[in-house]
């Protein structure tokens, strides 16, 4: 008669070959919660954490130094600051204080020349003249909230943290939550630096070429920005971002509540 060692050595082929789901099974602790535009949002019951999953991407240049040029030359075309034509420039470019027709240029430094380009996030202990006020989008992961989603109650706050997964690639990145886009758009714009930590490639925020392709899950911890104050260093959203999916139970079952792509 064979050893159990045996017949279950004969079977381990066949075991290495099953999906990952019937080796090891986590089951999702979400539950349905509200929908916006065309994805459903579920909260984890401790009201701590909630999540969507979407495959649109918008790619955004806000609080970066050069994000807009006068000569139109910056990162993004300053038709989406609204400049020079529409009403609105002013709440993506910052005002001159000298004069409030016109965008404030940068007068010295590496960027002398292009306008400030603000985010809804910003750093209080600054002057407003100084840039790095702003939520530099080439170095900082972060989301950008349609205007009426963050008005919906139980969302949460700017300088939220949260974590986003590359379903398609398997990349990471946690995130803040640091600007305020138009109030119907649709979740899933992101700053330049989060697109490339999901898998982009020299991304492009005039035409969107090389944001990171398949679908996005992002888990969202609504009002942790008053445990983790803005601002906060690079290493320190990571640190925080692992920490918080720790605290609901781990990578895994947030990955288990993915819908099928």
């Amino acid at each position: 008669m064979k050893s159990l060692a045996k017949i279950l050595l004969g079977y381990l082929p066949f075991l290495l070959l099953l999906p990952a789901c019937f080796v090891h099974s986590v089951e999702c602790q979400f539950e349905p919660w509200q929908d916006y535009k065309h994805e459903k949002l579920l909260r984890h019951p401790s009201k701590l954490a909630y999540l969507f999953q979407t495959e649109h991407k918008a790619i955004d240049a806000d609080g970066a130094p050069n994000a807009y040029h006068p000569d139109n030359t910056g990162l993004d075309n300053y038709l989406n600051a609204g400049y020079p034509n529409s009403s609105w420039w002013n709440s993506v470019l910052l005002e001159d204080p000298n004069d409030s027709t016109k965008p404030y240029i940068q007068k010295e430094g590496e960027y002398k020349g292009y306008f400030i380009s603000k985010t809804s996030l910003f750093d209080k202990t600054k002057d407003e003249l100084d840039a790095s006020r702003y939520v530099d989008a080439t170095k900082i992961p972060y989301l950008v909230y349609p205007g009426k989603f963050y008005s919906q109650k139980g969302t949460g706050k700017l300088g939220d943290i949260g974590v986003a997964f590359n379903l398609k690639s398997g990349e990471s990145s946690a995130f803040v939550v640091a600007d305020i886009g138009p109030s119907k758009a649709s979740l899933g714009e992101m700053s330049m630096a989060l697109a490339e930590n999901l898998g982009g490639n020299n991304v492009n925020p005039r035409n969107g070429a090389g944001k990171p392709k398949g679908d996005i899950l992002y888990l969202l911890f609504p009002y942790s920005s008053k445990t983790y104050p803005w601002p906060l260093e690079l290493d320190e959203i990571h640190d925080i971002g692992s920490e918080l999916i720790e605290s609901i139970g781990g990578k895994q079952s947030i990955l288990a509540c993915s819908l099928p792509m």
